[in-house]
C-alpha cells in the first residue's frame, strides 16, 4: 500500500515538472535551458556519456546555453519522454529503439531477435554514418531525429526461477519493451509478453505481476532487479542500440556553427558512453553475484531456432526493412571472415 502512495506522489510530481517545463520559456539568466531526459540512475554509462555532452555544449556555446540533464525517469517514462521531445517540451531524450517503432516501424530491425551474428558486427552497423543517418532522420514527421547512439549491451533474460531451456519461458510472463516486434518475439519463445515501462519492471516482479524480464546486465544492480530476480540466462537474443533524440525544430532553428557543437558534443557522448560500458558491465557482475544473482551459460542455439521463423515474417510485413536486414548480413558475413 505505501509503495503504491509513493509510485501515485512520484506520478504527480513528474506530471507537475512536465507540465511546468511545457509552461515555461525554456530561458534562464538569458540562457536557453536545454533539457535531456533518460531513464537510467546518475552512474550509468548513458548518464555519463550526457554529462561530457553537457560540459562540451557549455564549454562551447556557456553564454546561450544552459544544458540539464534528468534521469531516472524523472520527467516520465521513456514513451512519455519521446512525446515531449515531439512537442518540444524538452529538447532531448534517450529512446530505445523498440519505443521508437511505433514513430517509424523502420525500427522494427533492430528488434528482429538474433538480427546481429557477433558484437563486433552490431558496432561496425552503428558505425555506419551513411546507413544510420538514413535511419535516424525516418522520424522527421514525428517532430524528432536521433543525433546519435548508446550501447546497451546484448539483451538476456532475467527471472525469479532459472531458464535454461526455451522450455522454461512456457508460462513465464516475461516484461519487454513497449514494442510490437518484442511481443512477437516473446511469443515466438512461448512466453507471455508484458509490455510496461522500465521503471516499472522491479515492483512489477517483486509483487508477482511478472516473472522477469530481458535487459542487459546493468539492470540487475543500476536498477536493482537482481534484489527480485536472481537467475540471468546468457542466451543473447537482442543487441539494441539506445539513441539520443533531439527534437526537430530545435535542432533545425540552430546556426551551422550551433549545430556542429551539438553534433560533436553527441559524438564525444557515444564515445565515453562506449568506453564506460564495459567496465560498468564487469562491475555489474561482480555486484549482482554479491546480490546472490546466478549467471546461466546456455546453449544460445536452441533459443536463435525458436524465433528464426520472425525474421522471415517482419520482413515480409515491413519490405523497407529489407536494405537494411541485407546490409546487416553483409557485415556478419565480413566480420565472422575476418576473424
Amino acid at each position: 500500500m505505501l509503495k503504491s502512495i509513493k509510485k501515485g506522489i512520484a506520478l504527480l510530481l513528474s506530471s507537475a515538472l512536465v507540465f511546468a517545463l511545457a509552461g515555461c520559456s525554456g530561458a534562464a539568466g538569458g540562457k536557453r535551458i536545454i533539457r535531456i531526459s533518460h531513464s537510467q540512475s546518475e552512474t550509468h554509462p548513458q548518464h555519463l556519456g550526457l554529462v561530457e555532452f553537457e560540459k562540451y555544449v557549455e564549454s562551447k556555446l556557456g553564454d546561450k546555453y544552459d544544458v540539464q540533464i534528468f534521469p531516472n525517469e524523472l520527467l516520465g517514462p521513456s514513451v512519455k519522454a519521446i512525446e515531449l521531445v515531439q512537442t518540444g517540451a524538452i529538447d532531448f531524450a534517450i529512446a530505445s529503439t523498440g519505443n521508437l517503432e511505433t514513430f517509424d516501424n523502420i525500427y522494427q530491425v533492430f528488434s528482429i531477435p538474433y538480427l546481429f551474428d557477433s558484437v563486433e558486427a552490431y558496432h561496425k552497423v552503428m558505425e555506419d554514418k551513411e546507413l544510420m543517418n538514413s535511419i535516424y532522420k525516418s522520424t522527421a514527421a514525428a517532430g524528432f531525429e536521433a543525433v546519435t547512439w548508446f550501447d546497451a549491451g546484448t539483451r538476456n533474460f532475467y527471472a525469479k526461477t532459472p531458464i535454461k531451456t526455451p522450455k522454461d519461458l512456457k508460462g513465464k510472463k516475461i516484461r519487454v519493451q513497449q514494442s510490437p516486434t518484442n511481443v512477437k518475439m516473446m511469443q515466438a519463445f512461448g512466453a507471455a509478453a508484458a509490455p510496461m515501462s522500465f521503471g516499472e519492471v522491479y515492483t512489477a516482479i517483486q509483487s508477482g505481476v511478472i516473472d522477469g524480464g530481458e535487459n542487459n546486465e546493468l539492470a540487475l544492480t543500476n536498477n536493482k532487479h537482481g534484489e527480485v530476480a536472481k537467475y540471468y540466462t546468457y542466451n543473447q537474443h537482442q543487441m539494441v542500440p539506445d539513441l539520443l533524440i533531439g527534437n526537430l525544430k530545435f535542432l533545425n532553428g540552430l546556426s551551422p556553427e550551433e549545430r556542429q557543437v551539438f553534433d560533436e558534443a553527441a559524438e564525444l557522448a557515444t564515445k565515453v558512453e562506449r568506453e564506460q560500458w564495459s567496465v560498468a558491465t564487469n562491475k555489474a557482475i561482480e555486484q549482482a553475484k554479491e546480490m546472490g544473482v546466478q549467471f546461466i551459460e546456455t546453449d544460445v542455439q536452441a533459443f536463435k531456432q525458436k524465433v528464426l521463423p520472425l525474421h522471415k515474417e517482419l520482413l515480409s510485413e515491413n519490405p523497407k526493412l529489407k536494405p537494411i536486414y541485407d546490409k546487416i548480413q553483409e557485415v556478419n558475413k565480413e566480420v565472422k571472415e575476418m576473424k
